[in-house]
């Protein structure tokens, strides 16, 4: 890890969960969901500055409990239901520089709905990135299912097929081509790549492989239950 880098994580996090209601404050674990990212952030010993970025007070209250350096309102034009993440991501970047006066060379956004990743899976992603000289790093776990041998689309006429097709059938999942689901935990960009043209894939995208028992986000109430259990579990 190259010690002269300058790093800077993010964390966005919106008050208006749908799925599961004010998820980012609620206890799990022992603690707010979003105190999990924030101390994996600071245990990971990769960043000069953690910023969260939300349009929620009380999720900006809480992270500032939690050890955030910096907490950032999110003006409500990027914090709709139909909102981009990247662009949220920009503004707490560029709010981070400002408060900061300083320009970082790593980006790293953590989603606070995925507290099962580790210091070590940041670190990891971090490193892939710092050592290709790559413009991102995205995570992901190994597939359930895969597009060439269990996973359908459903034609205008009703019929099905799969989704991606071979010139070889494929007879069993183990002999399709490995695919990964993204896990919406860990993003590591080139601070200069993404300030310019920010997009989630680009030529040299790598990928950080995580596993499944670490890869959970969490989306629904069912989600949050599993991740609750998993962490009882543990504790």
């Amino acid at each position: 890890m190259d010690r002269t880098m300058k790093r800077l994580c993010t964390i966005c996090a919106r008050g208006g969960s749908k799925g599961v209601k004010n998820k980012n404050t609620r206890i799990i674990g022992g603690k707010p969901l979003i105190a999990h990212t924030l101390e994996q952030a600071r245990q990971s010993g990769l960043f000069q500055h953690i910023a969260v970025s939300s349009d929620s007070q009380a999720i900006l209250e809480t992270a500032a409990h939690w050890g955030a350096d910096q907490v950032i309102l999110r003006p409500p034009e990027l914090a709709t239901d139909n909102s981009a993440k990247l662009p949220a991501i920009q503004h707490c970047v560029e709010a981070a520089e400002r408060h900061t006066q300083t320009r970082f060379d790593i980006l790293v956004d953590l989603d606070a709905t995925s507290p099962l990743r580790t210091p070590d899976d940041i670190r990891g992603a971090v490193d892939l990135l710092e050592s290709k000289a790559v413009s991102n790093v995205i995570t992901a776990a190994p597939a359930r299912r895969s597009p060439y041998f269990n996973l359908v689309e459903l034609k205008k006429d009703g019929s099905v097929c799969l989704s991606k097709q071979l010139d070889k059938t494929v007879v069993r999942r183990q002999d399709s081509p490995a695919c990964f689901d993204m896990n919406a935990s860990i993003y590591v960009w080139n601070r200069n790549v993404f300030m310019q043209s920010p997009s989630v894939f680009y030529e040299d995208t790598k990928l950080f492989v995580m596993p499944e028992e670490r890869s959970i986000d969490i989306d629904t109430q069912l989600d949050f239950d599993i991740v609750n259990m998993l962490m009882e579990k543990q504790r």
